[in-house]
């Protein structure tokens, strides 16, 4: 075939010089056309066509003209559309013209007065089905009750009333409609769609998979209804019922400008397999938006994570190599951004600048067939007898040696509340470097599971993360993997049994370093459930700390906390943690912890007075309580001078202006985090929000449930009840059956929100014979009989 048009490389390889095929697209091109510059074609799917009746391996760069492009169907490249290491497949925006790749669609309207503030237009093609709609680049409000309020949160406004019977009785037209809520914990969410309400105002509904935490229910508050015209009632709102689109415009102007929606959720696939993939090929300086809603789609669950996921975004890479997507734009997207999938080695998102998602800025995540022994919800487990005790992965159905480096990312999870910024599940070796994240629903950057580790965290600068929900980090991790279940004994007893049970799948060290992080939700670094074999080192902490629940293997060490410290929940035996040359604003906040790993020492604490149980169970034995020295805390330098006791100690002092991202155009315009007011002997700090005296009661020691500490431990929903603290031996609380970290619920129906209510229905309401007590332990109800 007759060559498109010929830019002539002079570069040596090999010796030979390589001519390089373009082929042009712009949006007054025409598919008939030749592809050259003065003839371009108008789609990426016809540019695609003429590349492969080309006789060119690669060696091709398709280059996008200035303008809009609407994707009424995702362009899709396979194994064979692959380039070569020195010959990539480019596919690019000319120049520094603007190329916008929009998934949606444009409309011409001709409004006309519905009633009262209300128009209505005709959408006159049968094919548009939509739930986003811009106005003049400005995404408007989809119907809603309550009415969007940004200030508050979640959702924007909320009510405990949304599918109240006695509201929507009186209601017509909810068919259709989305009912989103929190999780009762504040777990995420879930969403689901009405699909029919009886005469009484009792809804049905479809949905509830998005959350891999159902047992524990929906939020009563945090509620929210969308999609119906019955609530079409306030500026910028809008509705489509499949003809007509009914707008409240919030000026004059908004009837006379540019409309755009929302389409298909994935522009480009680049889908190859493991035999057959796609590779060295370069996605650059391209702008992608307008994708579809899929939170209805987002239904595979992620072993035993909290998350279920949809596999797609706007970019997505299944079965791909040496790949990259850089200096790229997402924004105003339904669903996940970039998502990497399946089978994928040496792929590189990079220089991106990706806000306003729907849900996942980043996704590696692979597949669930490449895990041994997997399981699919935290109550289950396969017994020990019953495992695959082969170490490592299946196949080879998983992200590794990828790289997510130098993006900012912000404004992730607008519509789903399990989103993150980067999220990493069923993966191995993804580098996560130099970005910038912040203003994300729940997680900054979130690791699902152990499987397989080898991760690095470095060099990123994350905040005002955990916004719609709680109990969580700026940087979040679980580990129920194999070894794992919520018996925690049992847990014990099987490593116990198999030394090394507990990397199977955690095979490589996770590195998490050189990050500023800022949580003020939760922590600012959370390894929660069995996260195991990670190294955590010269990580700033501007607010809420370090958490370590159970797990193994987990070296906290060189790391500043300003005003905080490290937060143990219920270690494991023998887990092998070590905890030292670490700077703390405070004590440690230990919470049910019985087993204290193997070294806690030379850490420095900036307290004002020694704690009574300082050097228990052997712990810093030679750490000191003494001001560290801030070079320049008020304006974010934690460097500690010379002098600092803490260089005795050990500690070295790490970079303080290099988080985030690097390229000047990203750092020109990315956010960085408020600074705490950083207090010297640490002071007592605010007020807790209950008494938390602790009292004696059938032998043991009781108080009231209080602190994220506490709930998170537990796994409550809020605070509320009362905690078993103490539990001693031949008590006549241990005899009835209580346990340490039971949450003592209500008394024969009575409810307990206090010890002041568990001792008056104690006091008055026990009867001759034995009383029910619920207890929340192991998170779930179960019951206890006090006589």
């Amino acid at each position: 075939m007759k060559k498109l048009s010929l830019l002539i490389v002079a570069t040596l390889l090999g010796g030979a010089v390589w001519a390089q095929q373009q082929i042009f697209i712009a949006t007054n091109g025409n598919d008939a056309a030749k592809g050259t510059k003065e003839a371009p074609v108008a789609t990426l799917n016809q540019a695609l066509k003429l590349y492969r009746a080309s006789s060119e391996k690669g060696n091709t760069e398709i280059i996008f003209r200035e303008g809009v492009y609407y994707f009424q169907e995702s362009a899709q490249l396979t194994g064979e559309d692959s380039g070569t290491e020195r010959t990539p497949l480019v596919i690019k925006a000319y120049g520094n013209e603007e190329v916008v790749l929009d998934g949606g669609n444009e409309l011409k309207l001709d409004w006309k007065k519905y009633k009262k503030n209300i128009f209505k237009a005709e959408v006159k093609s049968d094919a548009i089905d939509f739930e986003q709609f811009f106005v003049n680049g400005k995404q408007k409000i989809l119907a809603r009750y309550p009415n969007y309020d940004a200030s508050v949160s979640p959702y924007g406004g909320w009510a405990a009333d949304a599918i109240a019977p006695e509201r929507l009785k009186k209601m017509k037209g909810l068919e259709g409609a989305y009912y989103h809520v929190i999780h009762a914990a504040r777990w995420g969410g879930f969403h689901y769609q009405i699909t029919a309400v009886d005469k009484k105002g009792n809804p049905t509904l479809e949905g509830g998979w998005q959350n891999n935490r159902p047992e524990n229910g929906l939020h009563k508050k945090f509620r929210m209804i969308e999609n119906t015209l019955a609530e079409l009632d306030a500026p910028n709102e809008w509705y489509f019922d499949g003809k007509y689109i009914y707008f409240y415009p919030e000026s004059e102007a908004d009837l006379n400008a540019e409309y755009a929606t929302d389409g298909i959720s994935e522009v480009i696939v680049l889908k190859g397999t493991e035999k057959a993939p796609v590779q060295f090929v370069e996605v650059k300086n391209l702008t992608f938006r307008h994708t579809a809603r899929t939170f209805m789609e987002t239904k595979e669950q992620l072993l035993r994570s909290d998350w279920a996921i949809y596999r797609g975004g706007a970019l997505l890479i299944d079965g791909g190599e040496n790949i990259t997507v850089t200096g790229c734009r997402f924004y105003q997207l339904g669903g996940n951004g970039v998502f990497v999938s399946n089978y994928a080695r040496n792929i590189e998102v990079s220089s991106c600048h990706i806000s306003e998602v729907g849900a996942s800025g980043i996704c590696f995540v692979g597949n669930s067939d490449a895990v041994r022994s997997p399981d699919f919800h935290y109550k289950e487990y396969t017994k020990y007898e019953d495992l695959d005790l082969t170490v490592g992965p299946k196949t080879n159905q998983y992200p590794a040696k990828c790289m997510a480096y130098d993006n900012l990312i912000h404004n992730i999870g607008t519509v789903e509340k399990q989103a993150a910024a980067v999220q990493i599940a069923m993966a191995m070796d993804i580098t996560v470097s130099h970005n910038s994240i912040y203003d994300c629903s729940r997680a900054g950057i979130n690791v699902g599971d152990g499987t397989w580790g080898g991760h690095v965290i470095e060099f990123n600068d994350v905040f005002n993360t955990v916004l719609e929900t709680s109990d969580h980090g700026s940087f979040n991790s679980w580990g129920r993997d194999r070894f794992w279940q919520p018996n925690r004994k049992q847990i014990d007893a099987n490593v116990a049994k198999h030394p090394g049970l507990e990397l199977l799948d955690a095979i490589h060290t996770t590195v998490i370093r050189n990050n500023r992080m800022r949580c003020d939700h939760g922590w600012d670094i959370d390894l929660d459930d069995g996260s195991t074999n990670y190294h955590v080192y010269n990580n700033l902490c501007l607010n809420n700390g370090i958490k370590l629940r159970e797990g193994y293997h987990r070296v906290v060490e060189n790391n500043i906390c300003v005003n905080n410290s490290i937060h143990p929940h219920v270690w494991q035996k023998n887990s092998g943690d070590v905890v030292t040359r670490n700077v703390l604003g405070s004590y440690y906040y230990p919470i049910a912890m019985k087993n204290w790993g193997t070294e806690w020492n030379l850490n420095l604490f900036d307290i004002g007075e020694k704690p009574i149980n300082f050097n228990e169970h052997d712990r810093d034995l030679k750490s000191v309580i003494a001001n560290p020295l801030f070079v320049d805390p008020a304006n974010g330098n934690y460097k500690v001078k010379a002098n600092s006791p803490a260089i005795a100690l050990g500690f070295q002092n790490f970079e303080m202006d290099n988080f985030g991202v690097v390229s000047p155009k990203l750092k020109a315009i990315a956010r960085t985090p408020d600074l705490p007011e950083y207090r010297a002997g640490l002071q007592p700090g605010a007020t807790p929000s209950r008494d938390i005296t602790v009292h004696e009661w059938l032998g043991g020691k009781v108080k009231n449930l209080c602190g994220l500490g506490e709930v998170s431990a537990t796994g409550m929903h809020d605070e509320t009840g009362v905690l078993i603290v103490e539990v001693p031996k031949g008590s006549k609380m241990e005899k009835l059956g209580f346990k340490v970290n039971d949450v003592i619920l209500d008394f024969w129906g009575q409810e307990t929100h206090n010890v002041e209510r568990l001792m008056d229905h104690y006091k008055n309401r026990l009867k001759n014979r034995k009383t029910p007590l619920a207890v929340w332990r192991d998170q779930q109800k179960t019951e206890v009989r006090v006589d």
